[in-house]
């Protein structure tokens, strides 16, 4: 059995309950299931999958993708995508549609038409929504112009925010800049107040968990900061912005949301924005 396939095993839920029963996670788990069945499905697994595979082992993968991949679609109705494959799973496809057209990635894949779809936009934009955050007319500050700041950008100009983004990779900010209206590109992050600021760096996480993309001295200006990364829960950033004041998101709803989305594609249902909160409100009462 080959890496991939060992990893589609390793996922399966019952693998999960017993290698992780002694943390005491298979329990939440499969009450997720339980309560909210398939919606939540995508959202446990991936969860399960960030959390307990190190990242090392995931990127034993790349070498094998464009071996597997074409197989593995044959093999299911869906497929979710993640990093570092948004880009590369496009040129075994059909078709994109809606937001993969624009942002240029896809994260869900219809098997049966080889169409992809990304719900990351969506996700987002309801996580702010569901928490009370109104960005029109505002300013926000979006570290990382990778997929998901690209995303973030879009999402946050669509809805009326002037949105500056910073990437250590200058050119990377200058494409969205050109590409999206109401986005423009910083060369640099100075101490200038933003009403939202959003890491969508992998700084906090993995090697780089307890520090902080930028300092108090930024976050100290900001209204709300949010975090794309949901492991650890309460990244550094969000620590710093919290011990300020100020009001912190983590990336679990967006997580949860995504993968809402991507169910009602797979199942060709019309997403309703009170179900899935009201999915995400049961999720995390049992996943705590």
């Amino acid at each position: 059995m080959n890496k991939l396939e060992n990893l589609i095993e390793a996922t399966k839920l019952n693998e999960l309950l017993g290698k992780k029963e002694e943390k005491k996670k298979c329990c939440p788990v499969f009450w997720v299931l339980a309560i909210i069945g398939a919606v939540a499905a995508v959202a446990a697994i991936a969860y399960a999958v960030y959390r307990y595979f190190t990242p090392g082992y995931l990127e034993d993968f790349e070498d094998e993708f464009e071996d597997e991949i074409d197989a593995l679609l044959a093999a299911y109705d869906g497929v979710n995508v993640t990093i570092p494959y948004k880009l590369s799973v496009i040129a075994h496809l059909k078709n994109i549609e809606g937001d993969a057209k624009i942002f240029g990635a896809v994260n869900t894949v219809n098997c049966k038409t080889l169409t992809g779809d990304n719900t990351d936009g969506l996700g987002f934009t309801l996580m702010l929504k569901n928490n009370g955050v109104d960005v029109c007319g505002k300013e926000a500050l979006v570290l990382g112009a990778g997929g998901a700041g690209r995303s973030v950008a879009k999402k946050l100009a669509d809805s009326g925010a002037s949105v500056y983004v910073y990437d250590k990779n200058a050119e990377n900010a200058l494409a969205l800049e050109k590409e999206f209206n109401g986005v423009h590109a910083l060369d640099t992050v100075s101490d200038k107040s933003y009403f939202l600021i959003v890491n969508a760096t992998g700084v906090g996480m993995h090697k780089t968990e307890g520090i902080s993309p930028v300092g108090e001295n930024l976050l100290g200006l900001c209204a709300v900061a949010v975090d794309l990364i949901y492991v650890p829960e309460k990244s550094e950033f969000l620590k710093v912005a919290e011990r300020l004041g100020k009001k912190i998101i983590n990336g679990k709803a967006m997580l949860f949301y995504q993968a809402y989305y991507a169910d009602c594609i797979f199942f060709g249902l019309q997403p309703d924005e009170e179900q899935a909160k009201k999915l995400f409100t049961e999720y995390c009462e049992v996943v705590k």
